[in-house]
Formats: C-alpha cells, structure tokens, sequence
C-alpha cells in the first residue's frame, strides 16, 4: 500500500482507485442499520454479528489459498484478515471488530503484528478488542438479541455460516432475519460501491481490448488468458478475477462455463475460428464480468457476422427498454425476439418468430439467463429473496439468476448469447414435433462447430435508463478496426 495514505484507504499503488474504507462501509453498515430497524420490532433490536472468513487450506496439505474475505463481512467491514468478527450494535449504530490474538512466530513468518488500536484506525470503526474477550464485551452491551446470519444463497444452493463462538448460548440468538434484509442491502448499491464497479469495468475492459490486439491464430486459448490477466494486475492492481475466466475458441464456444479444470483453455486458435472470451477482473472484492466474441483473425465471415449481429441486436434492443419498473423476465423475451429474427433473417431459421418464442425455440440457441445481479459476487446475492418474483419454468428463462423488476441502482449484466450446441439442437432437428419445424437443418448443421457469440456489459439502472460501465469494441467494424492495429476508443 502507498504510504502516504490515510490508514482506512485502500489502494494498490499510485495510478490506482483509492477506496475510502471509512466512506464506503459507513454507508453500507448505515443500510444494514436502517433496513433492520424498518423490519425487526423495537424491543428485538440488539446487536448484529458476522463472522468472517477463515484460511482455507488444499485438502490435508500445508498450503493455502489466497485468502478472500467472505462477502457479507466485507459488505459491511472489508477487513482483509481472516478469523475476524464484526458487530454493529442496531441502538446506537456502534460498530466493533473482534480480531484473533497472534503468536509472537507471526511476526517471522506473515508481518508485524499489530494490534487492536491500529485496526480501529485501519478498519474505521468504533472499537476493537480480541475476540476472547467477545462474549464479555457483548454481554456489556445488554443486546436483547444477536441477529446472525443464516440463509441460503440462490445461486450455489449453499447456507451461510451463522456466527458461532464459546459462550453464544448465553444470548437469544436471531436466525431467522438478518439474511433477507442484508441480502436486500446488497441489491441496490451505494455511490461508493458503484466507483470500485466502474474502476474493476474500467480495467477489465483495456484488458478486453488489449486481448483483441494479441489474438492471432495459433495461440494457446491460455495465451489470451494470460494476456487478459497480466493487464489487469499490471494496469489496474487487480491481483484477483472474481471466476475463472473463459477462453472459448471454435467449438469451444457453446460451452458456458468452459475454462474449468476438466476444460482449462487449452486448445489452439485456429485460423476461422470465432473467439467468446467472458473474463473479469476484481478490485477491492467487487468485480467486473465482461464478454467479448471475436473472430481469431480479425475478419468476420457472413455467417459470423450475422450471428454475431444478431446478439448485437439483443444486446443493443435490452439497453434501449431497460429502466426501473421493468420486469427482468421480459428483457430476456426481447432479447430471444432479436436474437431469433436475426437468424431467421440469416437463414437458420423459418416461421413466425413470436411462435419461436412460445416454442421456446430461444432456449436452443441461449440456455441461459440474459443477465445476473452483479457487485462483491460475480453472481451477487439477491436474485431470489422471499419477497421477490419466483423463479420461472420455462426452458431458457428457469436459468434466469433473477426474476426481479428493475430499480434504481441495481448492477446487472446483460448477456445474450446465440451457441450452436448439438446437445440441443441434435435433438430439437430430430424432433416431429413443435420445435423442428422452425429450424432450417442443412444450415444450422453448417455451423455445428462455430461455437457461439455472447456479448457481456455491466450495467447500472439509472433513474431514467441504464448506464453501461463496460468500454469496449461492439460494432462489427469496431472490431475489426481495433484488431487491424485501431485506436480505442475509435477517435
């Protein structure tokens, strides 16, 4: 860290975002505290309590992975040690950071240790004190109850630890409120937050652009990869991706999630192929996630640009419609309606497109969701809370992340993809029934090994509108102009 900082900000040198920990956190503890006055009963407000995260070791082994501090306790106290707990008292909104005590060999082998004082000042918080002394501290306080965190991320299916120490059984422990309304929290953002959203999309999207430049037949899809990474860290500080990037190339490209460890980016460009690279960067644990889809050589074929034009189309139609009060569901059906249109227009397709659609021939071509709330995860909690749309049945739109309508401040992405999957459309051309008889076989089965085109901005709902964060190459000529040597943003 720079050391000419205040000891709250977090920086990662001198050409980077200087995050002020007191201005952002202040503010997300003060929606904690609000939105759990608005829906708990007076008498039961106490004492909000988080556990941090803990060192995660690699099955039995003495290594570790690089810790990242879990999301709700860097919501609300972006500490960036592990074992740590954290509360913020709902009476008088003071806030206190309980930090495990080191042994003296710490400060051989990690760094000076420093202690309670000093993360009072780093962390900007009202007090800290070892966590020892927890359960004493917090029996000062007289809360009528410790609200903890427990519930069920809608994404992973996964629970939430729920804060647990030695002596917890001598308060009334809440479990059943603290995740929805913290969950509800994290939806619309804060000024603060939407800076470190725009930086992270700021040099993901150079980072996009600077693979646009390198790529060339004959890389290793790792290649692209590897420049994608080096820029970001390099450029930008940002020593994390928020998930494992994609470095799709030909076929490769209709599968979603490629990049995983049975599929690490590993093939050879080849001369023809189309490239989907979807790739993020993450700074201060808040993250951007950006698609690209180009082809290798920099020259779009016929058949590439009219699949690619047509998610433009999709991509450029959601921007246009989306504002508060939209229900989500409905941009992933706009996004189908251009996306059809524009094969049908190409020849892949025949029919009435609003038939398509009820078909749900759309799902073929895009099996997943339009789009995904998006902040401290890449996939941000929230998407299905109580209160909200359920999640819908049909093919296609049973993978949205979210059924929500549309407010102020939420960050979602918007993704529309077109994938030539034979796991799908194999099946769907061989069918006698309602699906077949749209698809124009000979021409789809032409483009079986294409892969596929996504097109990915992280988008902010504005009062009025949306406002795209991610800057990079859309158009076709765009495109082929940047990866001829161009300039970008085109002057």
């Amino acid at each position: 860290m720079a050391g000419h900082m205040a000891p709250e900000t977090f920086e990662m040198g001198p050409s980077t975002l200087r995050v002020s920990r007191k201005a952002l956190h202040s503010s997300t503890r003060r929606k904690c505290v609000e939105a759990a006055r608005s829906k708990l009963p007076k008498e039961k407000q106490g004492i909000v309590l988080l556990q941090g995260g803990s060192a995660c070791p690699v099955y039995s082994t003495d290594a570790e992975v690089i810790f990242r501090q879990e999301s709700f306790f860097h919501y609300l106290f972006g500490v960036e040690e592990e074992d740590y707990f954290g509360a913020i008292d709902l009476r008088s909104s003071r806030t206190i950071l309980f930090m495990p005590r080191l042994p003296e060999a710490y400060a051989v082998w990690m760094g000076h240790i420093h202690g309670p004082e000093h993360m009072k000042h780093r962390y900007a918080v009202d007090d800290v004190f070892y966590t020892e002394d927890m359960q004493a501290k917090l029996a000062e306080l007289k809360p009528p109850t410790l609200h903890v965190l427990l519930g069920v991320n809608s994404d992973s299916g996964s629970e939430t630890q729920a804060a647990s120490f030695q002596g917890i059984d001598q308060f009334q422990v809440d479990k059943e409120s603290l995740f929805s309304i913290l969950a509800e929290c994290r939806v619309r953002k804060t000024p603060e937050e939407l800076a470190v959203l725009k930086y992270a999309n700021k040099i993901g999207s150079a980072a996009h652009v600077e693979v646009m430049r390198q790529c060339q037949p004959g890389m290793m899809e790792y290649g692209l990869e590897s420049t994608f990474l080096h820029s970001c860290y390099l450029g930008g500080g940002c020593r994390h991706t928020p998930y494992t990037p994609i470095c799709a190339s030909g076929p490769s490209g209709h599968v979603l999630h490629y990049g995983h460890a049975g599929a690490p980016n590993s093939r050879q460009v080849q001369d023809g192929d189309f490239c989907l690279l979807d790739m993020g960067c993450e700074y201060y644990r808040y993250g951007s996630d950006i698609t690209c889809s180009f082809p290798a050589n920099g020259k779009f074929t016929a058949d590439q640009r009219v699949i690619y034009e047509a998610v433009l189309s999709a991509h450029a139609a959601v921007l246009a419609e989306m504002r508060p009060g939209i229900a989500w569901p409905e941009m992933q059906l706009l996004a189908e309606r251009h996306i059809l249109g524009g094969l049908k227009n190409g020849g892949f397709l025949k029919g009435d497109v609003s038939e398509m659609v009820e078909a749900r021939v759309g799902a073929l071509f895009m099996p997943h969701g339009l789009g995904h709330l998006l902040g401290i995860d890449t996939h941000d909690i929230g998407g299905y809370l109580p209160h909200t749309p359920p999640r819908p049945t049909a093919p296609g739109l049973k993978s949205l992340r979210t059924a929500r309508i549309l407010e102020e401040n939420m960050v979602i992405t918007v993704e529309p993809g077109c994938y030539f999957n034979p796991a799908l459309l194999e099946p769907a051309m061989a069918e006698s029934e309602a699906r077949s008889k749209f698809l124009i076989n000979h021409k789809i089965q032409h483009c079986m090994d294409f892969g596929g085109v996504r097109i990915e901005d992280d988008v902010i709902v504005t009062a009025n509108g949306c406002q795209s964060m991610t800057i990079v190459p859309r158009s076709v000529h765009d495109i082929e102009s940047v990866m001829a040597g161009g300039s970008w943003p085109a002057q």
